[in-house]
């Protein structure tokens, strides 16, 4: 059992980061002293709250090299995947009626293509390979001229693959499919250009990037934009795209974060290889028999491991309080479940039972990835010296 009193260490960065300290002290006089309505025109607690809104949608679009007007905010990624497809599709009376996505979306895109179903689109999954890659020719065969609309994550958010996003808009942009891409995981992986990988939406999220949990972003081409219904109805802000009023501290969270990552994103990634690496170096030296699943050059921040004959469930448990990270198993309406990524990457429901996920991030030192690669291999012998 791991010592309970020492400092715990926190590996999950993909579930989600801590706010910078930055991002909580721009957000402290939204609160209280700034706290003004930003859809209040007639003064000045209106006005002041409205430019600190417009100057975070600034920074989001400046982040992703995108015009401020094609931010719109949400409450996550979850909601800006859900308007992305249903906004697109749910109210729209078009003769194409296929939708693909891959087998290893969010669930969110899952269920909002599932909804689709129902409403009578033909729903496909697209294939990937066993390093969690979508297989472009299998795609090639599925988005044809029928194709509405083709969902493709940019960084899987189990085992950190990225995907050859530009291929997919190349193939995208020969029928005339809409190409939306949940890139919650992206941004803390590589620069992004919407205009350079092609994509017609995008869906962004600030607590995977150190911003406030609670808000989000669709990026969606000026081109796009009148092709769109809202999801949530009522006084009509953001353009009509998404009614409610928008919270002020947490869009300048947001905001803030996305500077702050344009300024540290090499920095950052360098770290999180580095840290990446040091786990690895520490655990082989440990512990042999494990294997990486979806390769090594996904997101540098990103390790997801099965470690044959463990059970995840039985070794995250042994491991707490000490160290936070995650399995390979979803849960769903509290019944637990093998990972439908994991499982589309070809490992039985068995081996995807034997799987963890590390995700180091900005604020994880050397120190920790190898503290963290040492508790894993002492927890690992001695589960093995008990079987």
């Amino acid at each position: 059992m791991a010592n309970s009193e020492a400092e715990p260490i926190y590996l999950d960065y993909q579930a989600t980061t801590p706010a910078d300290p930055r991002v909580i002290e721009a957000m402290s006089s939204y609160w209280g002293i700034e706290f003004g309505n930003p859809h209040s025109t007639k003064h000045a607690f209106g006005w002041r709250a409205d430019d600190a809104v417009q100057q975070a949608r600034r920074s989001i679009a400046n982040m992703i090299s995108a015009d401020a007007d094609e931010i719109v905010f949400t409450s996550g990624a979850t909601e800006a995947n859900n308007l992305a497809i249903l906004g697109l599709l749910a109210y729209a009376k078009i003769a194409k009626a296929r939708v693909v996505i891959s087998a290893i979306e969010h669930k969110c895109v899952i269920q909002a293509a599932r909804h689709l179903s129902r409403l009578g689109y033909e729903v496909v999954h697209a294939p990937v390979r066993p390093s969690g890659h979508v297989d472009i020719d299998a795609l090639e065969a599925l988005v044809d001229d029928k194709t509405a609309l083709v969902s493709i994550m940019a960084v899987n958010n189990e085992i950190g693959t990225i995907q050859p996003i530009e291929e997919v808009s190349r193939l995208c942009q020969r029928t005339g499919a809409v190409f939306h891409s949940d890139a919650a995981q992206a941004i803390t992986a590589s620069k992004i250009d919407v205009h350079r990988l092609g994509v017609d939406m995008m869906s962004l999220s600030s607590h995977k990037l150190y911003g406030p949990k609670g808000i989000g972003a669709l990026y969606v081409s000026r081109a796009l934009r009148d092709r769109l219904h809202p999801i949530i109805h009522g006084g009509g802000q953001e353009g009509g795209l998404r009614s409610g009023t928008l919270p002020v501290p947490l869009c300048v969270g947001f905001g803030n974060a996305a500077d702050i990552m344009q300024d540290r994103l090499f920095v950052d990634r360098a770290s999180l290889k580095k840290n990446r690496e040091v786990f690895l170096q520490t655990l082989r030296a440990g512990i042999r028999d494990f294997k990486i699943n979806g390769g090594e050059q996904g997101h540098p921040g990103n390790l997801n491991i099965r470690i044959p004959g463990i059970d995840a469930e039985i070794l995250t448990m042994n491991l707490q309080p000490r160290l936070a990270i995650s399995t390979g198993a979803a849960c769903s309406s509290g019944i637990p479940e093998p990972s439908h990524v994991l499982r589309a990457t070809g490992l039985s429901a068995e081996e995807a039972s034997e799987c963890v996920r590390i995700g180091f991030g900005r604020f994880t030192s050397e120190d920790q990835a190898r503290e963290g690669a040492l508790l894993i291999a002492q927890a690992v012998l001695s589960l093995k010296r008990a079987i």
